[in-house]
């Protein structure tokens, strides 16, 4: 007699955005499709208090550290599964892990994920596959006179020093001279550690050097399904800390769609699938951070998972649902990317000038008259003490603005400048 099952449950690992369930939710409405959503949580950790309604259907407590009780607790659900993934950076190990657990869903594979978040491994692939598109860099094993020469003699300056394995620019530091290595070095070292159990991350603390490159900044969303056809989502102009006259490569702020012209984007989404193949990825969605110098594009990084903040930033310009086309690259459907945007989008991070305790924070709540504001939240108060990104530090407040013109957008992002002052002492 054949068993038959209802593969319903979309399913994902240790962080689960409002966005995501809603995308769901409205899509099995359309579709007559009744879906179940269910959120995989590592039982070493506490479940976040929300005093909102529960945004799975089914929660799974599994204790990652043992493998026999991630197959243990999945088996029961091995059937009814209809598709996985991960939208934390922070949790893509835990994700590998149950991949063995699930080999009837559509997904990457274990080792792509690996080489994916280890920012050692992925440049050894990209090298590998197109050297064209990495800059030099090398693994460092401890902060000594002799690693400093070797890596000097390997790089040059200037040269980025970063962690393997964590977002968000975390302790990425540029470095001019052998002193701004040591001192980098002495602080990556002494920090990532707890910067890796905040993220409750279960990869080993690395740290890489790689050649410094001086260019325009961009990022891209992908889908790539499981033959390995990548479908793009809009280009976006990413302009950093360093940018703006900070010591810090946070993402400051994020437009999309860019003005460039169609063969210069074309050129650019080229090279991004020549970073995605090379990392062998396949059924995700894949964030690629890109760096254009000159009419050449160059691989920063990438991601097995959507970028920081794209759903909203996609949603707004192009009517893109992302968290939705996430899932749909795995069941497998083809996503839905609209060939035209219908206006101008923006996501900025505010960190102060200065590190130290926030005295003053003026015109934060004059930004809520801006009429392209979409959305504003505040992280900090007076009182906080504000760090840098490359310190381990988060952004004091972060906001969305929408305009469906470009000029009207940029004036009020001009506004915002002018009429923001944070005071540190």
């Amino acid at each position: 007699m054949k068993r038959t099952h209802k593969k319903d449950i979309i399913a994902y690992v240790m962080n689960l955005p409002e966005s995501s369930t809603q995308s769901i939710r409205a899509y099995a409405k359309r579709e007559k499709r009744p879906l179940r959503v269910m959120l995989i949580w590592d039982k070493k950790f506490p479940l976040p208090v929300s005093d909102n309604a529960p945004l799975y259907d089914i929660l799974l407590m599994v204790d990652f550290s043992r493998p026999e009780k991630i197959s243990e607790a999945h088996f029961p659900y091995q059937d009814e599964l209809l598709a996985i993934s991960c939208r934390s950076e922070a949790h893509i190990s835990r994700f590998a892990k149950i991949i063995p657990n699930v080999p009837y869903l559509r997904t990457p594979t274990s080792e792509s994920l690996t080489w994916a978040t280890d920012k050692y491994e992925m440049r050894k692939r990209f090298k590998a596959y197109n050297p064209k598109i990495t800059p030099a860099f090398t693994k460092v094993s401890e902060n000594s006179k002799e690693e400093r020469a070797r890596i000097i003699t390997k790089i040059g300056f200037p040269m980025i020093v970063k962690p393997t394995n964590l977002a968000a620019s975390l302790f990425v530091t540029i470095c001019y001279h052998e002193e701004d290595l040591q001192k980098a070095l002495a602080v990556g070292f002494r920090k990532i550690k707890k910067a890796y159990l905040n993220d409750k991350r279960v990869e080993e603390p690395k740290i890489i050097c790689e050649q410094y490159m001086e260019g325009d900044s961009y990022s891209i969303d992908c889908y790539v399904n499981s033959r390995g056809t990548v479908y793009h989502c809009p280009l976006v102009r990413v302009k950093t800390g360093k940018d703006i006259g900070h010591n810090d490569f946070y993402g400051y702020l994020q437009m999309t769609p860019t003005i460039l012209k169609r063969e210069t984007i074309e050129r650019a989404q080229l090279v991004a699938e020549d970073a995605i193949h090379a990392l062998a990825l396949r059924s995700t969605t894949v964030h690629v951070e890109l760096m254009k110098i000159d009419n050449d594009w160059k691989v920063i990084e990438v991601g097995p998972r959507m970028g920081g903040a794209r759903d909203k930033l996609y949603s707004l310009s192009c009517d893109i649902d992302h968290a939705l086309n996430d899932i749909l690259i795995r069941i497998p459907n083809k996503p839905v990317v609209p060939k035209k945007c219908k206006g101008f989008a923006a996501y900025m991070k505010w960190f102060a000038e200065k590190e130290g305790v926030i005295t003053e924070m003026k015109g934060i709540k004059k930004i809520e008259t801006i009429g392209s504001l979409v959305k504003l939240k505040v992280n900090k108060k007076v009182g906080d003490r504000s760090l840098f990104a490359l310190n381990g530090g988060r952004c004091i407040f972060e906001l969305y603005l929408y305009n469906f013109d470009r000029s009207a957008l940029l004036a009020d992002i001009r506004r915002i400048e002018q009429m923001v002052k944070i005071n540190v002492k």
